[in-house]
């Protein structure tokens, strides 16, 4: 199976690089930039599973591939996702899967629309880490793993040709027989703690040192209400898990949105927060503080 993955940043860079490890085909399709520097230096990995050096690891650039790929892999942040997806969709005919790794849920608005629903997988992927000022990929914990499924909750044959792939290939890789559940309860999440974290500009355990962690809570049970309208309640399991974060003293967890926000960079506020949001019905006040500080911090970028 031809693999395309989009990006070699921090996650495109970890989980291509396994595969790829694993003996899996894989290509990376990179900006020029980032494509002299794997030509340079080779794609490295460095984690506390084992670290990776390949020294010429295979890339296109954008509008280069000219036949299909088997899947298209996909872990760019929100806000670039109309340009990957004109950069890989040469490489989408009719058979490719489309796998997007993006949190939320307005991606798949936009990928049904250009490829069709049909070709577009759900995943998600569990893991922190970055590219560093030289150019590696740094795991910075002990998650790494991807979980993904046909949309409609099939065994397809050609799910179970990609679970073959990603499974076995030195992560945590999972086929899930309910990925819509999984995505909505990991939305629930992420949006909780980003949201939090970046309205109070704080770590949860400064958050709970500040006597907040109510904030926290209702946060998280406005989040759920949302995705319990839609069908998709998050499961007990995942709601007191999601809790025990929100609330832990001293924690030192923040979010990538709030390091995002606290460097002066973009944010995914309105594909996480704003979606949400629009998504629910009724008085929803905490989410909608939450977006009025986002999209203040966005006006006040935007202004220079």
């Amino acid at each position: 199976m031809r693999i395309l993955m989009v990006g070699a940043g921090g996650i495109g860079g970890y989980f291509g690089g396994r595969l790829l490890e694993a003996g899996r085909d894989v290509t990376f399709l990179v900006r020029p930039a980032r494509a002299r520097k794997l030509a340079e230096t080779g794609l490295v990995v460095r984690s506390p599973f084992g670290d990776l050096h390949l020294a010429a690891p295979p890339t296109v650039l954008a509008g280069e591939p000219r036949e299909p790929f088997d899947a298209v892999l996909l872990s760019c942040k929100a806000y670039d996702l109309e340009d990957a997806v004109e950069a890989f969709a040469p490489a989408v005919g009719p058979d490719t899967m489309v796998l997007p790794l993006l949190n939320g849920m307005a991606h798949f608005d936009a990928l049904d629309r250009r490829f069709g629903a049909g070709r577009v997988l759900g995943g998600s992927c569990f893991i922190s880490s970055a590219l560093d000022a030289q150019g590696a990929v740094v795991h910075f914990n002990r998650l790494h793993g991807l979980v993904f499924g046909e949309r409609t909750g099939e065994a397809t044959p050609r799910i179970r040709a990609l679970e073959a792939q990603l499974c076995g290939a030195g992560f945590d890789g999972r086929l899930s027989g309910d990925i819509v559940q999984e995505l909505w309860e990991k939305w629930v999440f992420i949006a909780s703690a980003a949201g939090i974290t970046c309205l109070l500009r704080g770590s949860v355990g400064d958050i709970v040192a500040a006597g907040n962690q109510g904030l926290a809570v209702a946060l998280m049970e406005e989040c759920a209400s949302v995705a319990a309208a839609h069908g998709h309640a998050p499961r007990a399991q995942s709601l007191e898990k999601t809790r025990a974060i929100l609330t832990e003293p001293g924690s030192p967890m923040t979010s990538s949105m709030f390091r995002d926000l606290e460097s002066g960079g973009r944010i995914e506020g309105d594909h996480l927060i704003g979606d949400l949001l629009r998504r629910g019905a009724g008085p929803l006040p905490m989410l909608a503080m939450v977006d009025a500080s986002l999209r203040t911090y966005g006006a006040r970028r935007a202004r220079g």
